[in-house]
């Protein structure tokens, strides 16, 4: 089996528009959150969103390709061409039968469905863009990315609403390691910061509704009450270390183990219990090869519902058994809000990051503790830490689990 490394990486966020952005805002606590500005909110009980700031489109497309992708579909392709760039793939010096790409979304081009449902309405079903099917299918952000790059291996996309963003690094990954393909290009976007999107996930009762941003995504507190939504991309190229080494790529970091289980238990809920989750990091533990006790730091899944962080505590108590006191785990959801399927691509690159720079990041606003959720969860201060294994999890509506193990890299 081959080694999987990783060659670049390129992020889009509430809280930065490249890797390295991204991860001082970490470091500086920087919160995303702040009233939503796409649209009018006058009548929605949510006010809050983590939307991303000062990107510069025009940077990256010409006019016809912003007329003509929806705004995830973008996110992905900037993050895309950062991560190419970063791993030194944007000149085509051989063929690429062998590279291959993989790009989650958990809702696709939401945006575009509103609005061109809106056109039907307004002026009939003739003027309905011929752009519609294809800015609204989840796996174009995935097909543009492999048509930018001549990717002509695997192109596939993973819907697996909140853990799609980890899947799709998780297969991809298999991919590479069992000897399919040589580089594939992978990771999740998001953009469903709009007015059907909110009132959804507000009529569920998902989302917290109140307005102060410093109290909104506030994961493992006593007083949480509901996620932000967020938007973005990450995108990260993986590669054999045999393909790496033969070109002389700079190696970022590397992937060694992924689990996945579903709860088979509810439509939104997960197993009050934790089984399901905890059943996730024990397989990518014994995917990866190593103890329990090497992992030093879990990037949570930790929404901030009060369903979710319970029994995520749960899951990782259950895993880790006496370990789990050992163990720093926060939520950089408490940063970013939530990305939806962008997510875990996400916060494998925040990963990545704190295993090079050694660097634990902290779950920000804590204030009031829960005795539920009673695991050290680096409150509201990174902690400095040199460490080999980090894990990230990743769970979805539909009772998906999905956990990625990420080793410091050490040439």
């Amino acid at each position: 089996m081959e080694r999987v490394v990783i060659t670049g990486m390129g992020a889009v966020s509430p809280i930065g528009n490249d890797t390295d952005a991204l991860f001082t805002s970490i470091k500086e606590g920087k919160c995303g959150i702040a009233p939503i500005t796409s649209f009018d909110t006058t009548d929605f009980k949510v006010k809050l969103a983590a939307e991303v700031k000062d990107l510069d489109m025009e940077q990256y497309f010409s006019k016809r390709d912003l007329k003509f992708n929806d705004r995830f579909t973008q996110f992905a392709r900037i993050a895309a061409k950062q991560a190419m760039t970063e791993a030194g793939l944007t000149e085509e010096t051989e063929e690429r039968d062998r590279y291959g790409c993989l790009v989650a979304s958990g809702i696709g081009g939401i945006a575009t469905i509103e609005a061109c449902e809106q056109m039907k309405e307004e002026r009939g079903p003739s003027r309905v863009s011929p752009y519609f099917i294809p800015m609204a299918l989840s796996n174009l952000a995935a097909g543009q990315i492999a048509i930018d790059w001549g990717l002509k291996g695997t192109c596939e996309c993973v819907v697996t609403a909140c853990a799609a963003g980890a899947n799709a690094i998780g297969e991809a990954f298999r991919k590479i390691r069992d000897g399919y393909e040589d580089v594939m290009v992978t990771g999740g976007a998001e953009a469903s910061i709009t007015p059907l999107s909110i009132a959804g996930f507000q009529s569920m009762r998902a989302l917290h509704t109140g307005d102060d941003p410093d109290r909104a995504s506030i994961p493992f507190d006593k007083d949480r009450s509901g996620f932000v939504m967020g938007e973005g991309a990450g995108i990260l190229v993986l590669e054999s270390l045999s393909h790496a080494k033969a070109r002389n790529a700079k190696i970022l970091g590397e992937i060694v183990g992924y689990g996945a289980s579903c709860d088979a238990h509810h439509i939104t809920a997960p197993l009050s219990d934790g089984s399901g989750g905890a059943k996730a990091m024990l397989n990518a533990i014994k995917d990866a090869g190593i103890h329990k006790e090497d992992i030093a730091y879990i990037n949570a899944h930790g929404t901030s519902t009060n369903l979710n962080d319970k029994s995520e505590t749960l899951a990782v108590k259950t895993a880790f058994g006496e370990h789990a006191k050992h163990l720093a785990i926060s939520s950089t959801k408490s940063n970013t809000g939530h990305l939806l399927g962008a997510s875990g691509a996400v916060e494998a690159i925040i990963c990545v990051k704190s295993l090079q720079e050694g660097i634990i990041p902290a779950t920000i606003h804590y204030e009031n503790a829960d005795p539920e959720c009673d695991l050290d969860i680096v409150p509201n201060h990174c902690r400095k830490q040199d460490y080999t294994y980090a894990m990230s999890n990743s769970l979805g509506f539909g009772g998906h689990n999905a956990s990625l193990i990420f080793k410091k890299w050490e040439d």
